[in-house]
Order: C-alpha cells, then structure tokens, then sequence
C-alpha cells in the first residue's frame, strides 16, 4: 500500500498542550520517554469483586507498536480503557497506576481527561459500528473529530484507510455500511485527530486477509514515520509477529478449563485442510464410521453404474434476493439476485471482501433487512419478508448471531437475563430450570456461570460474542446464521465455539450458514461456499472442490491472499 506522505503532526500550541519532548539526545523511539505506562494494574467488579484485569503492565514508546494478547476475558480490554481513563462502569481499581505523556490518567478530574483524549489520545473499541451516530453520514462523522478541515481531509483519510474516495461512500450513514467498513470509518476517525497515542481493540477483525494486512501496515506506518505510540488488541498471530515491536500477554485470573486444539488461521500459499464429511441431510445424527466388516466391496467394472443419490431437499431456500439501502432519493442496490439452498444438518460458507453484501445477505434471511426482491423459504414454507410479519415459531427455527455484539445485547440487561429470555418465549422455561439451562449454556461456550450476573459493558468483546452464540442457541433453531462469530476469539475459544457447532449439527441436524474471513475455518467446517462480490454470487459450489480449483478472479484473489481487482461499487 503506498502511504501519502502528507500526513503531519499538528502544532496549535495556543489549543492543545504540548507533550513531554523526548530526552535530550534521543535518536531513536527506544531512547524516547514512555507516552505510556501501566505498573500492575488491577480491575475488579464494584459489586462481586471478580477480577476484570489482574496486575496488568504495559510501557508504549513513541514509534513503538504494543500488541496485548491473551485467551477472551484476559483484560485486553480493560487494559486499554484504563489507558484512556474510561474503566468500563460498575468496575474499579483494586492497584497500579496508569501514567500517559507523564500524567496519571485515574487521578485527573473530568476536564483533564477530556482535554487528554480530545487532544493526544484516541481509543477505537471492539464495536466501532455501535459508537458512530447512526444519523450522521461519513463525511460529517471524519469533519467533527478533523484537527486540520481542510478541503480534501474527507479524501485523505478515506484513502489513508483503503476505503473508495469516489463511490458515494462519503455520503453514507452508518447504516450504510459494511461492519468491516464501519472499522475503519472508526479508525479514520481517529487519525483524524492526530493523536499522540493510538488504542485500538481488535483493529482488524472482520477484515478479509489482504485488507488486514494493509490495514496492520498503515499502522506500520505511523508509527514509524510519525512516532505515534500505538497499543492494540489482537488475536491474529500472524498480524502480531509481522506489526508488533513488544508482545504483552494477559492471562485471565480464573480461565475455564479445555481440551481442544487450537485452529491456525488461513495463510495464503498454504494448503487447506481436508474438509469434514457433512451429516446426512435426512439423518441428522451421524452414523458410525465403518469398520472392515462393514465396508463393501468393490463393484466390478462391467457391473452397472450406481444411480446417484437425490439431493436433499433443502431446510432454507433462498431464490434471486435482492436488497437495497439508502434513503428513497439515495438508494443503492446491494444483493441482486443472490441464491442458496442448505439441508438440513448442512453448512454453507459465505466469503467475499468487505463489503461486498455478506450481512445484508444474513439481516435479509433472517428478516432483518426487507429485501426488493426474491424469497425465503422454511421447510418449503415461504416466509414473510420483515420478521415482524413471521411467527414467534418462524422466528425461533432461525436465528442470528450478529458481527456486533455489544449492538445486539440490551446495556441494561444481565447475560443470563438475555440467554433466558428466548428460553421463556420459546420453550416457557422459568424459574430454577431457566437458571440451571443458562449455566449449561453458558458452559457450552466456555464461560463461567458466574458471568450470567454480569452487564454486556462488564464483559470483554469475546466474551460478549458468546453470550450472543449461547442467547441463539437457547431457542434451539434449526438454522443458525453467525456473522464473524470467531473475529473476536483466540484460537483455542474459537474452536471451542466451532466444534460445539458441528456437534449441534451431527447431533441435531442444525444447518449452519456462517460468514467469515478465516478461509480455514470455512475450508475445514463447511459443505458448500458461496462467493460475493459486489452483491452479486460470482461462484458457488461444494468447498473443496470451489477452494482447490477456484474458477472466478475474485474467488482466486481471495485465496491468494489479495484484494480483487476493482469492479462495481463496494456494498454494505
């Protein structure tokens, strides 16, 4: 990716103090004074006392990129909202101290912190989409935070974050956009500023590979070229050993327990893993693997060839859906004519580059987003377009775990409040057997009972995105649709996640319909794949044979590991 060269630091002295200048002398960023410091810092919940963040240290230099590591419910999080002064509430500091640019951030009063963050400090959360104003559109969201408006900052920063300067992007709301374009409209917004320090949870989940990587070299850059002291979140390793300078690992002070083997992330130019054999579509429980005596022999070459198999009639029938966004006078159209089929106890894998119209495609399933065209059908049943028009049964067979979790969980309500919730309206489930299902099912996704008492801002971003998958699982559907459910995991959680899934599909024949940029995961979980670009289907088919002999470009482009050649405009 080349970089523009424009990108300068702002002086307004008159406006913003000044920070510490790096020690007479200093040549290098490793002889520069710390921007940040943190000297084990503990977090503890206001009202149980569980630790969020257990005697946490961090020391960022100018030029220097910290990447934080660690299983889901480490405290990365934590860790990085204490940097900025903003604890997550209903939690306080049991010990340490946190010092940026010399000042410690948990003794100043309101009006220092605001003039820290306004002027040296930007912080960019885990669910960017949920902190920008829905009402406002791109350009206005990049001019408030801009310390320099000049005419083409809109462009710059647009560019600066490999999003399109002249499709209209500009001119869209939040709504508009694709969760991997919100990211970086957020992260834009951010440079926009000119900080001094940079925090960033999880920069580029949700991200396809090749967009990853330019996203991890502009930061590269800045803080190269321009001395920005940068700490991140990540779960990526491959991200982590090509960006980071220093490597922070955070433990959790009570970790569930596992057994399973951590899934390695898709590298381009490596081989994919073979894929494993779907359940029987009207068998949903798998049967057992033949032994020697059950095997049968080989037919001999003059005997008549076997008649294949019907395919299985489908669960979910989707037929040429297309969908559009936008105000009436500003619409755009999204999905045009896009098609799949999946039996039951099937998967299918939906891939393409951000924004390419992979949510749209799930909102629209599942009724979220009314389509303009096209239909979906249930068990041969078709559906009403809006979810307001489907049964509470409709509703239940099919359900969506969604890229944002924070989004989609009420603030004000406990995760075993939202788990138990589909359990009452679905299944009339109340009172001790409720709870005692919420533990189960909270234990099914790897995490502790304890955590039902605690609100979606007390949870880390991991840890949010499983209560959505045990709040789903609870209605018990027969088609679950997951949004970049593992984006937010490390490795051993994610697996933990995708094996309970494949259990539940051999087990109970749930069809598995599942977005992701992790084309490892999609090679090794899923029947079939589905390929979009520009809202349009460019290649579908069975996995493997789709991954190993790919026929479209984009398809191509995509397992080599780099962005595809320009086409239409980008979707949400």
């Amino acid at each position: 990716m080349t970089h523009r060269a424009r990108w300068t630091s702002r002086k307004h002295p008159r406006e913003r103090p000044a920070p510490p200048a790096a020690a007479p002398g200093a040549d290098s960023p490793d002889a520069a004074e710390p921007a940040v410091r943190v000297t084990d810092l503990t977090v503890v919940s206001s009202t149980g006392g569980h630790p969020l963040l257990d005697a946490g240290s961090l020391t960022v230099r100018p030029g220097h990129v910290v990447a934080l590591t660690g299983p889901s419910g480490a405290g990365k999080t934590t860790l990085l909202r204490a940097v900025c002064g903003a604890l997550p509430p209903g939690t306080e500091r049991a010990g340490g101290e946190v010092e940026v640019l010399g000042r410690p951030v948990l003794r100043l009063t309101e009006r220092e912190l605001r003039a820290l963050r306004r002027h040296h400090v930007a912080y960019v959360g885990q669910d960017p989409g949920s902190r920008l104003n829905p009402r406002m559109r791109v350009r206005s969201l990049l001019r408030e935070t801009a310390a320099r408006p000049e005419p083409d900052t809109v462009e710059r920063l647009l560019a600066e974050v490999r999003l399109p300067v002249d499709e209209g992007l500009a001119d869209r709301r939040p709504g508009a956009l694709s969760g991997g374009q919100q990211r970086r409209v957020a992260l834009a917004r951010a440079l926009a500023r000119e900080p001094v320090v940079l925090l960033l949870d999880e920069p580029t989940a949700g991200l396809h590979p090749a967009l990853r990587d330019e996203v991890g070299d502009l930061l590269r850059h800045l803080a190269t070229e321009h001395r920005l002291a940068i700490a991140l979140s990540c779960h990526d390793a491959d991200l982590v050993s090509r960006l980071a300078d220093e490597v922070v690992e955070l433990r959790p002070a009570a970790r569930p327990s596992t057994t399973v083997t951590p899934y390695a992330p898709y590298a381009p130019g490596t081989a994919l893993p073979a894929r494993r054999p779907a359940p029987s579509a009207d068998a949903p429980a798998r049967p057992p693997a033949p032994t020697e005596a059950t095997v049968p022999s080989v037919a001999p070459a003059t005997a008549a060839p076997a008649t294949p198999a019907a395919p299985a009639p489908a669960l979910l029938m989707v037929r040429d859906l297309g969908a559009v966004v936008g105000p009436r006078r500003a619409r755009r159209t999204v999905l045009r004519g896009v098609g799949l089929a999946l039996p039951a106890g099937g998967s299918i894998g939906i891939v393409g580059v951000s924004g390419s119209g992979k949510t749209t495609l799930a909102r629209a399933v599942v009724g979220l987003h009314k389509p303009t065209a096209g239909a979906v059908a249930l068990r041969g049943t078709p559906l009403a377009a809006s979810v307001h028009g489907r049964s509470r049964d409709q509703r239940r067979r099919m359900q969506l775990v969604p890229q944002d979790p924070l989004g989609a969980l009420n603030p004000s309500v406990t995760a075993g409040a939202a788990i138990a919730r589909p359990l009452r309206l679905h299944h009339r489930t109340g009172g001790a057997d409720a709870r005692a299902r919420v533990a189960e099912l909270l234990e099914q996704v790897a995490l502790p009972a304890y955590l039902a008492d605690r609100y979606p801002h007390e949870l880390s971003g991991g840890q949010r995105q499983r209560v959505s998958i045990a709040r789903a699982l609870a209605a018990r559907p027969d088609v679950l649709v997951c949004d970049e459910v593992t984006s937010a995991l490390d490795g051993e959680t994610a697996t933990a996640i995708m094996d309970l899934l494949v259990a539940l599909r051999e087990r109970h024949g749930l069809a598995l319909a599942l977005i992701s940029h992790d084309l490892r995961l999609i090679g090794d979980r899923t029947d079939t794949v589905l390929v979009l670009d520009a809202g349009r289907a460019v290649e579908a088919g069975p996995t493997e044979r789709v991954f190993r002999a790919p026929e479209h470009a984009v398809t191509q482009a995509l397992l080599a590991g780099r962005l595809p050649a320009a086409g239409p405009a980008s979707v949400a």
